[in-house]
């Protein structure tokens, strides 16, 4: 279709327009004062002319280069650059991340999703020297469009092999338990901050935005003795807290007890002081009267601890006036049999 002299449309069918006709249309409007060679030439410079505008999308930053120099950059929207030859712009996207699979790699996204695993990249050397398998993601952004276009051929594969060099650099300096357990995300640390300077060092003009272990363990060959180990570990962990349990139960008791012996053992301390400070005072005493009087207070000392002595026995005390005719003789059957049998006696 094509439009007619008129303002309408023509229908050309499957036959092209007739150049021949076109430009004689042409030389006609202008009158013949120009030779058909001028308008081609004019035609031409507009569409090189034009060749210049460019669009910068909103997640993209343009890089103009004049005669294959980086002459400065450009924001998104429309822009122009002179034409080629003599200035040329590449297109960098700064916002979108990327990522990098390093030790494995998606075959299918799914559900299910499935992965290669790719030994050569994953298996690692620990500090203590056991072998460990680490999958991880990076995950980067551009940062300076100019340096990831031109400093580095190829700043993917170099992001690659940065990142697992990195990895082994930090899993080299740290032990199994730790790459397996609780230092993760240590090791995912110093493994982003590392892989960030190295590309610094580099300027490949890439920001690290994460470094994401997939997936730790040992060799495949070696699962089952880890586990045993790991089995281990877990006894030990808990045989400790039991202990440690035990501990703090039985210590505050012990305390507690050996603080009530001291306790009891000053108070026996202190009433043995204060008894021995009263019988010393009670013998001030008594030495005293004894001073005064001594076969009265000899006498009386005697009587008194034979009041004490034999307090607690059956005893028969008789006149020294009339025991001279008496027999004494040991009453075997108890004493108080043997004054029931002198009272039956008495009583016949």
């Amino acid at each position: 279709m094509a439009n007619d002299d008129r303002g309408g449309r023509r229908d050309w069918g499957q036959t092209p327009p007739d150049l021949e006709e076109i430009i004689g249309k042409i030389k006609e409007k202008l009158g013949g004062r120009f030779p058909i060679g001028f308008v081609l030439l004019g035609i031409a410079l507009l569409v090189w002319l034009a060749s210049g505008i460019y669009i910068v999308a909103p997640d993209e930053a343009g890089v103009v280069m004049r005669f294959g120099k980086v002459v400065y950059t450009k924001g998104p929207g429309p822009h122009y650059h002179l034409p080629r030859p003599f200035e040329a712009v590449l297109k960098a996207q700064v916002t979108k991340v990327r990522r990098s699979e390093v030790g494995f790699r998606t075959v299918a996204i799914g559900p299910p999703a499935r992965y290669r695993e790719v030994p050569v990249e994953s298996l690692m050397l620990t500090g203590d020297e056991n072998i460990v398998n680490m999958q991880f993601i990076v995950q980067y952004k551009i940062k300076n469009a100019i340096d990831y276009l031109f400093n580095v051929r190829d700043s993917d594969k170099t992001v690659k092999k940065a990142a697992e060099a990195a990895l082994r650099d930090v899993v080299g300096k740290s032990k199994i338990d730790e790459a397996l357990t609780v230092g993760k995300f240590q090791i995912q640390q110093d493994t982003k901050q590392l892989l960030q300077r190295i590309l610094d060092d580099y300027k490949v003009g890439i920001s690290i935005e994460a470094v994401q272990l997939q997936d730790v363990h040992p060799p495949r060959e070696v699962v089952a003795s880890f586990k045993d180990v790991a089995s281990a570990k877990e006894d030990k962990i808990k045989f400790i807290n039991e202990s440690e349990g035990y501990r703090n139960d039985i210590l505050p008791k012990a305390k507690g007890k050996a603080s009530q012996i001291v306790n009891e053992a000053k108070a026996y301390r202190e009433a043995k002081i204060k008894r021995a400070e009263g019988d010393v005072s009670r013998f001030s005493n008594i030495l005293k009267e004894y001073r005064k009087a001594r076969d009265v207070t000899k006498k009386r000392l005697y009587l008194e601890m034979m009041e004490e002595t034999l307090a607690d026995m059956e005893k028969i005390i008789i006149d020294s006036k009339h025991g001279g005719n008496l027999v004494p003789v040991l009453p075997f059957m108890g004493l108080g049999a043997f004054k029931n049998k002198i009272t039956d006696r008495a009583e016949e």
